[in-house]
């Protein structure tokens, strides 16, 4: 089996470990990365008058984009063309693909049919919706309404976590910090809970991007997004790293779900269906509905006893390693999915 990867090529993308281990499998003779998601931002981040000529419509760059799709599909002859999202790929292009008998499937780390920012979604998406053989998605109301609305096959691939074990091991190393930590970029409601827990006389460190503009009172420090390494030894070494989901996905799971696990992290994470399902309330993860709910489970994890705290942790790592959770698991979850229905 030979498998084309369309999305992006940076190195905190999804699609990443998807063809570090998809490349690993007995079945797949090939894997390669088509990076139109890199195409379009090299050029969109170029200048500003790249950025008015893309949002007026005049540009030409997506168009450049699916030509050069069209070039690479002829060359590599994929038997799968598997889309990440999608943003940047016409539905004539997958069309021109179907039509060439080459299986198309599409897994969108975002909700198809609610866009919450610029990045996640645009008509691209929701316009070819219908052209694909398969739809893997985290989320089990997409998933329903995939089958119910487009009669379109569509199974549940969750979200995971990729890294060594050497730097789980020298995570393990770290000093503990008796903190609450928030990693994540900002949006109006996170800022808005964030606040009032700082409000309620909690201390947070809040790390990402552009929070100052959302964010000013003397309980909460912000700090530079954390990457690499830095990002794995962060998750763990707080006491607790608190989950908030977007306004596009308040009832499933996230990314942060089980990387916080996979790093053997204590996490506080909103009381949906899949933190319950994918880890054990109280024993592997906190849960909390609403705000006092909260800052009730704060209180009661930063006065946990060390060696309580750390038996937590080790069941947040062993149920990761034992239920699948690594991406390594995921990518043979994906192929399995895509075998089953359309090879």
């Amino acid at each position: 089996m030979r498998i084309l990867i369309v999305g992006a090529n940076s190195n905190y993308a999804i699609e990443k470990p998807f063809l570090k281990y998809l490349s690993q499998q007995k079945e797949v003779s090939s894997v390669e990365l088509f990076a139109a998601q890199n195409y379009f931002l090299t050029y969109y981040n170029k200048g500003v008058a790249n950025k008015i000529l893309y949002r007026t419509g005049f540009s030409s760059i997506l168009k450049k984009i699916n030509v050069a799709l069209k070039i690479k599909v002829a060359e590599f002859l994929p038997d799968i063309v598997f889309v990440f999202k999608g943003m940047e790929i016409y539905p004539a292009t997958l069309r021109w693909i179907k039509n060439r008998e080459i299986n198309i499937v599409n897994y969108n780390p975002d909700n198809p049919f609610i866009f919450s920012g610029r990045g996640s979604g645009n008509k691209n998406v929701t316009q070819s919706i219908h052209l694909f053989d398969l739809h893997l998605t985290y989320n089990s109301e997409v998933k329903r309404k995939m089958e119910v609305d487009y009669k379109i096959p569509t199974k549940i691939l969750p979200f995971g976590f990729d890294m060594e074990e050497v730097l789980f091991e020298k995570s393990k190393e770290q000093p503990e910090v008796i903190k609450v930590c928030f990693m994540g970029d900002p949006d109006k409601f996170r800022a808005g809970f964030l606040e009032e827990l700082a409000r309620q006389g909690i201390s947070l460190d809040v790390y990402g991007n552009g929070w100052r503009k959302f964010l000013q009172h003397k309980n909460i420090t912000i700090l530079a997004p954390a990457y690499g390494d830095e990002f794995w030894l962060t998750l763990r070494k707080y006491r607790v790293q608190l989950n908030l989901m977007r306004p596009h996905n308040p009832d499933t799971h996230n990314m942060r779900t089980f990387e916080v696990g996979g790093v053997g992290g204590i996490q506080l994470a909103p009381s949906t269906e899949d933190h319950k399902n994918y880890f054990t309330p109280e024993k592997e993860i906190f849960l909390y509905d609403g705000l006092e709910e909260c800052l009730l489970q704060i209180k009661k994890i930063l006065s946990l006893p060390k060696k309580d705290a750390d038996q937590i942790r080790e069941n947040a790592r062993s149920r990761s390693i034992a239920s699948g959770y690594s991406y390594a698991d995921r990518s043979r979850q994906a192929l399995d999915l895509i075998r089953e229905i359309i090879v």
